[in-house]
C-alpha cells in the first residue's frame, strides 16, 4: 500500500516583506495596525529576519522517509509536510498526495500535545482540503504523541546535556521549567487535556533525567483580551530570582523547532529577564531534524498503520 505522512505545522513568515501576509493569514484577512507590525518586524529582526521553521520542517520530513525507506515491511511510504499559515498549506500537500496516487494518508502534527484549538485546527485544515481534491486518500490522525517512550528519552537527554553547563554541586539548585504555548485559560472548564498532556511529558521526563526541581510555564500567550494559562515564564524568571536560584534552565517541550516563540520569546525576551535578575539562564537544544526525532516519528506512523489496518 502507498502510504503518505503528512507532517503539519503552522508555519512563519519567510522574512520581513511576508509579515503582512502571513499574519493576516492567521487573523483571517485581518490587516495588523502599524504599531504591532513594527513590533513584529523587531522580532524578526532580532532573530535574524526570518524563521527557519521552514527549512527544518522540510529536512524532517526528508529524514523520516529516509528512517521510513529502510524499515522493513511492505508499506510503500511517501513523506509530506504543509503548514497552515504560510506554503507550501496543508492543501498544497493533499494536493500532491492525491497526485502521487497516496492510497491511504496519515496526518501528524508536529507538536506533541493535542488540543481542539491546535491539532483539532489542522485536523479540520487536511479534512477541508480531502474533501476539496478529487482523489485524495482517506486520512487517520495521531492524536497526540506526548509520552512518546523515544520522545520522554530525547527531551531527558537534552535536559542532562544543558544541566552540564552548571557544576555538579549546583545542579539541584537550578530548576528546570518546561515550556509550552499557552493557550486559552477557557479550554480547561471545556474539558480539553492540553495542559494534562504538558505536565505528563514534563513529569516524565523529570522522572527519567532525574530532577530535583522542575516545574511547568506557559508562553507566548495571545492578545486576545481573555484570561490565558499561566504562569508566564516571564512571572517564574523573576519568581525564581527572588528566591536566590543560581539559575534556571528551560525546556520548551511544547516546541520541536526552532521558531519565532523559542527564538525571541526565549533565547532574547526570556533570557534578558534572567539576566536582569542576575540569573544563569540556559535552554535545552531545539530537536529540529535530529535523526532521533525522525525515529519518534517513523514509531508513530507504523504503530498507526497497525492499528488501522
Amino acid at each position: 500500500m502507498k502510504v503518505g505522512v503528512l507532517l503539519m505545522a503552522h508555519g512563519a513568515a519567510r522574512g520581513l516583506d511576508d509579515i503582512p501576509r502571513y499574519y493576516a493569514h492567521i487573523r483571517h484577512g485581518q490587516p495588523l495596525s502599524p504599531a504591532v507590525l513594527r513590533e513584529l518586524s523587531d522580532r524578526y529582526r532580532a532573530i535574524g529576519g526570518y524563521s527557519p521553521l521552514h527549512e527544518i520542517t522540510a529536512a524532517l520530513a526528508r529524514r523520516l522517509a529516509g528512517v521510513l525507506g529502510v524499515r522493513p515491511g511492505v508499506v510503500d511510504w511517501h513523506v509530506y509536510h504543509g503548514f497552515r499559515h504560510a506554503p507550501p498549506f496543508i492543501a498544497d500537500a493533499v494536493a500532491a498526495m492525491a497526485a502521487d496516487g497516496v492510497q491511504r494518508g496519515i496526518g501528524v502534527v508536529l507538536a506533541p500535545h493535542d488540543s481542539a484549538l491546535s491539532g483539532g485546527r489542522y485536523r479540520a485544515a487536511a479534512e477541508e482540503a480531502r474533501a476539496a481534491v478529487d482523489g485524495a486518500p482517506p486520512f487517520t490522525y495521531v492524536a497526540s504523541w506526548h509520552l512518546e517512550p523515544r520522545l520522554v528519552h530525547l527531551l531527558a537527554s537534552r535536559v542532562r546535556e544543558a544541566q552540564a553547563y552548571w557544576p555538579e554541586a549546583e545542579r539541584d539548585a537550578v530548576p528546570v521549567v518546561f515550556t509550552a504555548h499557552s493557550l486559552p485559560e477557557r479550554i480547561r472548564a471545556e474539558g480539553d487535556s492540553y495542559a494534562d498532556q504538558v505536565r505528563a511529558t514534563a513529569r516524565a521526563v523529570a522522572d527519567l533525567a532525574g530532577l530535583a526541581a522542575w516545574e511547568v510555564a506557559w508562553q507566548s500567550a495571545g492578545r486576545t483580551g481573555e484570561p490565558w494559562m499561566g504562569p508566564d515564564i516571564l512571572e517564574v524568571v523573576d519568581r525564581l530570582a527572588g528566591e536566590g536560584r543560581p539559575g534556571v534552565l528551560v525546556c520548551p517541550l511544547g516546541f520541536v523547532a526552532d521558531h519565532l516563540e523559542v527564538l525571541y520569546d526565549l533565547d532574547i525576551q526570556a533570557a534578558a529577564a534572567a539576566a536582569a535578575r542576575g540569573l544563569r539562564w540556559r535552554r535545552t537544544r531545539s530537536l529540529n531534524d535530529d535523526p532521533a526525532l525522525a525515529e519518534v516519528l517513523a514509531d508513530i506512523v507504523e504503530r498507526e498503520v497497525v492499528l488501522r489496518a
